[in-house]
């Protein structure tokens, strides 16, 4: 355990999947959790989950990609829980489709989602971190935000964009203590986005989590308590000389 008593963290998406994980895990660290999504009734189902864990929870029904909402969420937050000590900034989205055939409302939105979702949230949280000299920033990014794959452009794009603003915030926060890293996930199953992805993928001929197993070194998909053990790892002082690292948490699906 990494003894995260009287932290407070904000995590978006959390209504479910690796968002709900997450905001679990940490809750059962000791923090108190401000849980963000766009589904009320997903958010507050993770906020029982964590209460019984014996932690503080408080449900934020907002949109990460209406700037005003999120303000506003951000500030109650800050209203009702006094300061915010870690960003994990999980929503997003998956569309698939060729790049010659994908609509041009899928691609801005998935960069609405995946993009200006983590760009609103590090501004509005990143200032009041600033202002204290201290917080952690856990940005979701993915293994195919290191390697484009066919039908996945929108999404790798995104992603890579994810890593970079990581490495370009985390030079702008060192000098305020605050550290910004981001994670890669790989192959994960019980998420919304896989059950779209293995529906989806179907169209295309491409293979199922459960074909693609094999081909992962660990011998296994993950899981999403696989990403919220590094999340909390990232949120505890155990990392707190690392910042601007994007950490695979693939099973070595990829290294680098």
């Amino acid at each position: 355990m990494y003894n995260l008593n009287g932290k407070v963290a904000l995590v978006t998406g959390a209504g479910c999947g690796i968002g709900r994980a997450i905001a679990v895990r940490l809750a059962q660290e000791g923090c108190t959790v401000a849980i963000l999504d766009v589904n009320e009734r997903g958010a507050r189902e993770t906020a029982a989950a964590a209460q019984a864990a014996g932690a503080r929870a408080r449900v934020q029904v907002a949109d990460v990609t209406d700037r005003a909402g999120l303000g506003r969420a951000v500030e109650e937050v800050l209203a009702a829980l006094g300061h915010i000590d870690v960003l994990v900034n999980n929503a997003g989205i998956l569309r698939l489709a060729p790049l010659l055939e994908m609509a041009p409302e899928d691609w801005q939105q998935t960069f609405r989602v995946n993009v200006d979702g983590v760009f609103n949230c590090c501004q509005l949280v990143g200032s009041h971190m600033k202002q204290r000299r201290s917080g952690r920033i856990i940005n979701l990014a993915s293994w195919l935000g290191k390697s484009g794959r066919p039908y996945n452009a929108a999404y790798c794009a995104s992603k890579f964009a994810v890593i970079g603003l990581t490495q370009s915030l985390a030079h702008e926060l060192a000098s305020s203590q605050v550290t910004v890293n981001a994670i890669c996930p790989g192959l994960v199953v019980d998420t919304a986005m896989r059950e779209y992805a293995e529906k989806e993928g179907k169209k295309y001929n491409l293979p199922a989590a459960s074909e693609r197993e094999s081909t992962i070194p660990l011998g296994r998909v993950a899981v999403p308590d696989d990403m919220a053990r590094m999340v909390a790892f990232l949120a505890s002082d155990e990392a707190r000389y690392m910042t601007g690292q994007s950490i695979n948490v693939t099973g070595g699906l990829w290294m680098n």
